[in-house]
C-alpha cells in the first residue's frame, strides 16, 4: 500500500517520503546489484557511463535554460553539481582515447545504432519537461540524480576503484564533488553539507511552486526512479564475445596469418621427426629409454668443452 504523504511538509521531505518504495525497488534491481558487485565487465561499465552522459547532458542543458526559474534557481549551481564533463573524462580514460574522440569509438557507435528504449524514453521525458510551460519537475530529476551521486554513488565509487583499478583522477571523477566554498575535493562530511544545502534549496524552491505542482514534482520523482530502473535493466550482464576495448594494434591469434612457406616448413619438419623416431626405434617404452640416452649424449657434446 503506497505511503500517505503530507504535502504540507517541506518539499525535500515530500520527495523522500514519496519515493521510499520505488527507491528500494530500484536499489535492489539486478542491474544495480551488478554495478555494486564490481563484476560488471569494464566495457559494459563504459557503455553505462555513455548512457548517463546523454541523460546528464540533456537535463543539465535544461537547467541552464531555466536557471532563473524560481523553483529551480535555489539549487542551480553548475560549478558544484555539473556531471557531464566528468562523465566524458571517465569514458575517455576507460577507452584510452582523447575526450574529443570517445563518440567515434566503436562502443559508442554500437550504442547509437542499438539505443536502448529505456534511454530514449528517459531523454524524451526530460526534453518534454524542458520545453513545457512549467519546467518545475526538472527539480525532481536533480533531486534523484545529484543526491543519489552524493549518497549511494560513493559506495559505487569504492567498489569500482577496487574492481577496475581506477582513481578519482583517472576514471572515477564522476563521483568526485568540490567543496561548497572551495575547489578542493569534498570529503564525505563535506558531501553531507552539500546535500543539506541542496535540500534547503529544494525547500526554498518548493515555496515558490503552486500547490498542485508540489504533487506533480513528487510524482515526477517516482517516475525518475522508474526511468533509472530502465537504464539498469539495459545493462548487459554477459560480456561481449570480443572486447571492443581490445587494443586495435593487437591481432587475436585466431586472426593472424602466416606465410605458406612457413606452414609447409613446419609440416615437413614434423614428418621428418616422425620418420626418424620410427626408423631409429624410438617408439614404445624401450624406444623412450633410447631417446633419453640419445638426448643425454647430444647434451654432452655441448657441455664437454
Amino acid at each position: 500500500m503506497p505511503a500517505i504523504v503530507d504535502y504540507s511538509q517541506p518539499l525535500a521531505t515530500i520527495m523522500k517520503e514519496s519515493t521510499i518504495e520505488v527507491h528500494n525497488e530500484v536499489e535492489h534491481s539486478e542491474g544495480a546489484k551488478l554495478l555494486l558487485s564490481g563484476e560488471l565487465p569494464k566495457e559494459e561499465y563504459a557503455r553505462f557511463l555513455m548512457m548517463l552522459w546523454y541523460i546528464y547532458d540533456t537535463f543539465e542543458r535544461g537547467l541552464d535554460r531555466h536557471s532563473t526559474h524560481p523553483v529551480l534557481e535555489p539549487t542551480y549551481n553548475p560549478a558544484l553539481l555539473r556531471r557531464t564533463p566528468s562523465l566524458a573524462a571517465d569514458i575517455s580514460h576507460i577507452l584510452q582515447v582523447p575526450e574529443s574522440a570517445w563518440k567515434t569509438h566503436p562502443l559508442h557507435q554500437e550504442l547509437m545504432s542499438n539505443t536502448p528504449d529505456a534511454l530514449t524514453e528517459y531523454i524524451e521525458r526530460i526534453q518534454d519537461l524542458v520545453n513545457s510551460e512549467d519546467p518545475s519537475p526538472l527539480l525532481a530529476h536533480s533531486y534523484v540524480r545529484y543526491l543519489g551521486d552524493l549518497s549511494g554513488g560513493q559506495n559505487i565509487r569504492t567498489t569500482l576503484s577496487k574492481a577496475y583499478g581506477l582513481s578519482a583522477e583517472d576514471g572515477l571523477s564522476f563521483y568526485v564533488f568540490k567543496e561548497l566554498q572551495t575547489s578542493k575535493s569534498a570529503s564525505i562530511g563535506e558531501m553531507k553539507r552539500i546535500k543539506d544545502w541542496f535540500r534547503d534549496g529544494m525547500n526554498k524552491g518548493g515555496k515558490a511552486a503552486k500547490e498542485d505542482m508540489i504533487v506533480e514534482m513528487a510524482d515526477e520523482a517516482k517516475k525518475v526512479f522508474l526511468l533509472n530502473s530502465g537504464i539498469f535493466s539495459s545493462i548487459r550482464t554477459a560480456a561481449p564475445k570480443r572486447s571492443i576495448l581490445m587494443d586495435k594494434s593487437s591481432t587475436p591469434l585466431s586472426e593472424k596469418s602466416y606465410p605458406l612457406s612457413s606452414v609447409l616448413s613446419v609440416i615437413a619438419a614434423i614428418c621428418i621427426a616422425h620418420f626418424l623416431l620410427v626408423v631409429g626405434g624410438f617408439t614404445g617404452e624401450k624406444g623412450y629409454s633410447k631417446l633419453l640416452t640419445a638426448e643425454e649424449w647430444v647434451a654432452s657434446l655441448f657441455t664437454s668443452n
